[in-house]
This record gives C-alpha cells, sequence and structure tokens, in this order.
C-alpha cells in the first residue's frame, strides 16, 4: 500500500500531465497480464502517448479545477488515463485497436481539446484519417484551383503563340 506521500506525489504528477495534455482518454481495465500491460503501453508510446494507472480517488483530487474534473471524479473499479499533446486520432486508434484485441479493456470516457467525449465519440475519432492526411488533402483542395488557373492561363499564352506562328508562316509563304 502507497504511503500518503506517494499518493500526494502521484496526484501532483497526474495534475501536471492533465493540464499540459489537451487529449486523455480514460479506460477500465482487469485482469490484463503483464504481457498484456507491456503491449498496451508500447502501443500507446507508438502513438505519442503517456500511459498512467491511477487510484480513483488520487484522480478525482487531482482533475479539480481542470478541464478533466467532470471525467475522473466518481471513478469506479480499476482506472487507467492515456494522454496526449499530440494527435488525438493517432492515440484513439492504439486504443481502440488494443481494446478489440483485448475486451478486458474498456473505455469510460475522454477529453479532446478541452471537451468531454463518450465512448461511441471515441470509437468515431479512431476511425477518423490521421492529421496529416486531413491537411495534405486540405492543402490539394485549396492548391487545386491555383493550378487549374494556371494551366488554362499557359493554355490561352499556348494558343496565341501558335495563332502568331501560323500568321508568320502564313506572311512568310505570301511574300
Amino acid at each position: 500500500m502507497k504511503k500518503k506521500a506517494d499518493k500526494k506525489k502521484d496526484g501532483e504528477k497526474l495534475r501536471e500531465d492533465v493540464l499540459s495534455a489537451p487529449h486523455l482518454f480514460v479506460a477500465g481495465f482487469e485482469k490484463l497480464t503483464v504481457a498484456q500491460d507491456f503491449e498496451l503501453r508500447k502501443a500507446i508510446r507508438g502513438a505519442g502517448g503517456d500511459y498512467t494507472v491511477i487510484k480513483n480517488t488520487v484522480a478525482g483530487k487531482a482533475a479539480q479545477g481542470t478541464p478533466a474534473e467532470r471525467l475522473l471524479d466518481g471513478l469506479r473499479g480499476m482506472t487507467s488515463i492515456a494522454f496526449t499533446t499530440g494527435d488525438p486520432v493517432g492515440l484513439a486508434k492504439a486504443l481502440t485497436t488494443y481494446a478489440k484485441t483485448n475486451p478486458n479493456f474498456t473505455f469510460k470516457a475522454g477529453l479532446v481539446e478541452g471537451r468531454a467525449i463518450n465512448v461511441q465519440s471515441i470509437q468515431e475519432l479512431a476511425s477518423m484519417p490521421p492529421r496529416e492526411e486531413v491537411l495534405a488533402k486540405l492543402l490539394f483542395l485549396i492548391n487545386a484551383p491555383a493550378q487549374r488557373l494556371v494551366s488554362a492561363m499557359s493554355g490561352v499564352a499556348r494558343n496565341l503563340a501558335v495563332v502568331v506562328d501560323q500568321g508568320v508562316k502564313e506572311n512568310r509563304f505570301s511574300s
């Protein structure tokens, strides 16, 4: 059993993490083996996130006055928290993929950009394309009209050059 000072340190660390990470996912787990826990932590690190197991009362106290207060207050059962300052889609995908193969791992709630989301919203978030892909598509859509404009303008210039060239050739033969 942890000492009160250790619990306080855990709470302070969690509070710092909750305040610095705008995206977090609260999950429940029961009967995970050490190997399964290792795989989960590896998947979360691969997605750019961090993972911690915390006592429910410590989590509730650490979240007071933060955007995650509603999520972490009154938790029941074994609780873990995955959080990231990066792309929430990548972390949601990693957690969802892990949950499909390990039914003992279940979602409780989430927080994305300071807004609480439910379990179904986490599933929907995980089905979205990664941030980089969305930005690439957006840039393509922004760039496409400019490319078409340049093509049309160069087509006009090319056609004008052909007409002038034909006129020059006709004048040369008629002289």
